[in-house]
């Protein structure tokens, strides 16, 4: 069997559903594609439920810090609710009938089942072909990525799927990885009363930020009693009576309910069978230029193209990619100001280069940080102020490359750093604002006053 359509979309993740419903709304007939949910990891697995999470775990530390401070209180966790409020506002219990009706009512179609590429003109579901007769998209995202250590499959480990999924939480965890994912959940079922071990192989937390970020978290996830374990790997995983044992290449064991693997995000190029397309499938990403084309009639986008796992980018790429492919000539992608935050108490986002990354690029690099309980409104908030904002400059054209802003509200005030990167505002302007007092973002101004 056969089809055709103008434009196929594999994969109905945020990027693709974007993509999908653009084009359709456009008059074109498009097919969409997916084994799974419409909305892809977001809204049923990843930001959405996460956050619900992270939220529940900061009013309980809110909570607590009233003591000595504005009373005095008394919490008891609950996180039945917690997995209630994911069910019925986020996921509505991993039913994506909306979200495909959604879809539906821009005019596309709707295709459940796993698609293989077939060439650049098409797909394979189940048997049935589908042509594009206009453009082929892809947009599968990404999985979790399960490390090959000896005994995980014997254990019931869990990724961020079955996280979101629980209705109770574990008495005790172990968590491999502490960037977003292992930080953001490890330190929400330390605040939900788990005993939690955080590991990870590289010597920081958050590795792939710059340092200042993983010396502020990482402080702060000790002194809330998550035990963490940096510069050591999992070497093991067995079964102790009804715990799991988790073996480190330092030679120490630890005993928990449940491991969390939280290691990152991995792509099966080959199993898509992008090879039909002329993309080397032996690539992690596919490759694109910046209207998001990856061969003749083939677009990407989102996760897949590896320029960062983030919802607000694969729906970025998704705007340029229809416009392209709508043929109105699109600007393309700018990623020197590409935002993100982990969702930890503190904050951390970060826009731009980091300092080792300007160095690396050959800027002459100028730094300067302001320490967040010493800024006005930091030493106003009191306990829960811990954090920093930092500032990397290019000194030659007198403007930020990059920031990190640690902190209370840590996201927010990286809207401010995210524009004066993206639009390359003159430090000189910068300084001549006026910040409003007493603000976090007021802390910007402190760490440019000290900017060489």
């Amino acid at each position: 069997m056969s089809e055709r359509a103008e434009v196929v979309v594999v994969g109905m993740g945020p990027g693709g559903e974007d993509v999908a419903g653009r084009l359709a709304e456009e008059g074109l007939d498009v097919v969409g594609i997916d084994a799974n949910l419409v909305g892809g990891e977001c809204p049923y697995w990843g930001c959405i439920p996460s956050k619900m999470i992270v939220r529940a775990s900061d009013l309980l530390a809110e909570a607590r810090r009233v003591t000595g401070n504005a009373g005095t209180s008394s919490v008891s966790p609950d996180y039945a609710p917690v997995a209630q409020r994911i069910r019925e506002q986020a996921t509505d219990s991993w039913d994506d009938t909306v979200a495909v009706e959604r879809f539906e009512g821009k005019g596309g179609r709707f295709v459940r089942g796993r698609a293989t590429l077939a060439g650049q003109n098409g797909v394979v579901v189940d048997g049935t072909a589908i042509e594009a007769t206009r453009a082929l998209v892809i947009a599968t995202g990404t999985d979790p990525a399960v490390p090959p250590i000896p005994g995980l499959e014997d254990v019931d480990y869990w990724t961020n799927r079955e996280a979101m999924e629980a209705k109770e939480l574990p008495a005790s965890i172990v968590v491999l990885g502490a960037g977003a994912v292992g930080a953001e959940l490890g330190q929400a079922y330390a605040r939900f009363g788990a005993e939690v071990t955080i590991v990870e192989a590289l010597d920081r937390v958050l590795p792939l930020e710059d340092p200042v970020a993983g010396e502020v978290l990482g402080g702060v996830l000790s002194a809330e009693g998550i035990e963490v374990r940096t510069g050591v790997r999992a070497e093991s995983v067995g079964r102790d009576d009804e715990l799991s044992v988790v073996e480190l290449s330092d030679g120490t064991a630890l005993r928990a309910e449940r491991v969390l693997v939280a290691t990152g995000r991995h792509t099966d190029l080959a199993g898509l069978g992008t090879a039909t397309c002329g993309i080397d499938e032996d690539q992690r990403f596919i490759p694109v230029d910046g209207t998001m084309r990856a061969a003749e009639g083939v677009w990407a986008v989102g996760d897949i193209t590896g320029k960062g796992l983030f919802t607000h980018l694969a729906i970025y790429q998704a705007g340029i990619a229809a416009e392209d492919i709508l043929g109105n000539d699109p600007a393309p992608a700018d990623y020197r100001a590409l935002p993100r935050v982990t969702f930890t108490d503190p904050e951390v986002g970060a826009v731009g280069l980091s300092e080792a990354e300007a160095g690396e690029q050959g800027l002459e690099v100028a730094v300067s940080t302001a320490q967040v309980p010493s800024t006005a409104r930091g030493w106003l908030h009191g306990p829960g102020n811990e954090g920093v904002i930092k500032l990397v400059a290019d000194r030659a054209r007198g403007v930020l490359v990059g920031a990190t802003s640690v902190g209370p509200h840590g996201g927010e005030v990286l809207g401010l750093l995210t524009v004066a990167v993206h639009a390359e505002v003159p430090i000189a302007d910068l300084r001549r604002m006026i910040y409003a007092y007493p603000t976090f973002h007021k802390g910007v101004e402190d760490a440019l006053r000290d900017l060489p």
